[in-house]
């Protein structure tokens, strides 16, 4: 099982000055620590659990860059964007510039989107959910079509698009791995089998590894009948529990043993807000060798 860790609160000790130093030293603490992936949320306004609007946050894609510079082996992605925060043109277009500039370690992450207020207070369009779907399954055929030699136009109910021109193109092959986030058996796991490299699952208390199996268990259905390969498709999970995986490792191993015999490939930990690096490198020494056995 390989480990990423999914940086979510930025208020530190010193305020925002601190915040450049802190993420710079999580990157190289990630990468001793041998972690797969460092990601980020990607909201407008800071998440109620986490303290609320009134605390900081990053836009995500400016931040993955800052990372891209001070990394050189750890795939870098957001956990993960909402389909609604940027025209989807534009997004393959951002994610694409990450992948070059980091030499091909980008990974886009895509979902529904769901924070109705940070929507309304930056004046970004919020449509109903069904909708929100329609557009999240044509961002997802404009990605794949600006990632191949297909330039042409593309022409759907929410997004017309004159050209798909993207160049320079991604260093990834064949592009930018494509995660989806969330576990809707009708929609969300369907356009995962459908047009997805990864899916991730939350995992915690109420989310064990038997109710994950559950989850991928339907997505292996969808693949199943859209003539998919289920194997294909790297299986995450965001561990949300009270647990500290980098001051108990032993404890943590053993329930990702768990999900491990479920079928879960990787596990991505959030660290606390005072000093990410050193929770990272907590993961390091107690967590990534015996995680990678699994």
């Amino acid at each position: 099982m390989r480990l990423g860790v999914h940086v979510v609160n930025f208020s530190l000790p010193g305020g925002p000055a601190a915040i450049g130093p802190a993420l710079a030293a999580a990157g190289h603490a990630a990468e001793q620590a041998g972690l797969h992936n460092l990601s980020l949320m990607d909201h407008y306004l800071q998440l109620d659990m986490a303290g609320g609007a009134g605390q900081p946050m990053l836009e995500g894609y400016t931040t993955l860059g800052f990372l891209a510079a001070r990394t050189r082996t750890v795939e870098l992605q957001l956990l993960v964007t909402g389909v609604t925060y940027r025209h989807p043109g534009l997004l393959a277009k951002i994610v694409t510039t990450l992948d070059v500039l980091s030499g091909g370690r980008a990974a886009l992450g895509l979902g529904a989107a769901w924070y109705a207020r940070e929507h309304a207070a930056l004046g970004v369009p919020f449509p109903p959910l069904a909708q929100r779907f329609e557009r999240l399954e044509e961002t997802l055929q404009i990605v794949h079509q600006m990632w191949s030699d297909d330039n042409g136009p593309f022409t759907g109910q929410h997004y017309q698009l004159a050209e798909t021109l993207n160049v320079p193109p991604p260093l990834s092959r064949p592009h930018p791995p494509i995660m989806i986030g969330g576990g809707g058996e009708k929609k969300t796991l369907r356009l995962a089998a459908r047009y997805a490299d990864a899916c991730n699952l939350f995992a915690g208390p109420q989310s064990g590894p038997a109710q994950v199996k559950a989850k991928l268990d339907v997505l292996a259905a969808h693949c199943a009948r859209q003539g998919t390969d289920y194997g294909r498709i790297r299986k995450t999970i965001l561990w949300a529990a009270p647990l500290d995986p980098a001051a108990d490792g032993s404890s943590f191993v053993e329930q990702m043993r768990h999900y491990a015999d479920a079928g879960i490939e990787e596990v991505h930990v959030m660290p606390p807000a005072d000093d990410p690096a050193a929770f990272i490198d907590g993961l390091g020494h107690n967590v990534t060798p015996h995680l990678a056995d699994l």
